[in-house]
């Protein structure tokens, strides 16, 4: 017993580190062979504590990914394709496309998708680049890579 409630101060302690760091999340489940619960000061729960096996486990997940808003998307990658020295910045709007309206050729729709992918550092399959014509296009795929949704 004294062993199981030294494991979840621990684990309660880790949790508010992880809390602090916004990093991390810490679960802490405890589990027996017939009962899984949340440990609380419930009387029920310490009559239970006492009378069976307990193992205290700590799930830790972490991630290193920050958040981003569908407007941050929009605005780096028109700061991306406004970069590109073929790209006249007045005819610029969400619904351009790269050939027909800006006049942009195979290989400058190229150099666009590859400046996209150094922004954003994930690779566009050749398949899916195809079908990225204009900013909107591009924004949409950014932001299902990056789990965005409206």
């Amino acid at each position: 017993m004294a062993a199981m409630l030294k494991n979840v101060r621990l684990a309660v302690s880790l949790n508010r580190l992880c809390l602090r760091s916004q990093i991390c999340k810490l679960t802490t489940a405890a589990y027996s062979h017939k009962y899984h619960w949340r440990i609380s000061t419930n009387s029920n729960t310490q009559s239970i504590l006492s009378n069976t096996k307990i193992a205290a486990t700590t799930l830790r997940y972490c991630s290193s990914r920050v958040s981003i808003t569908k407007e941050e998307i929009q605005e780096r990658v028109l700061n991306v394709i406004q970069a590109y020295d073929s790209i006249n910045a007045d005819k610029l709007e969400l619904n351009s496309h790269f050939m027909n309206d800006l006049g942009l050729d195979s290989l400058d729709h190229v150099e666009i998708i590859m400046a996209v992918e150094d922004e954003f550092g994930f690779e566009i399959p050749d398949v899916d680049s195809e079908r990225l014509l204009t900013p909107q296009d591009i924004i949409r795929y950014v932001a299902d890579k990056e789990d965005v949704y409206d």
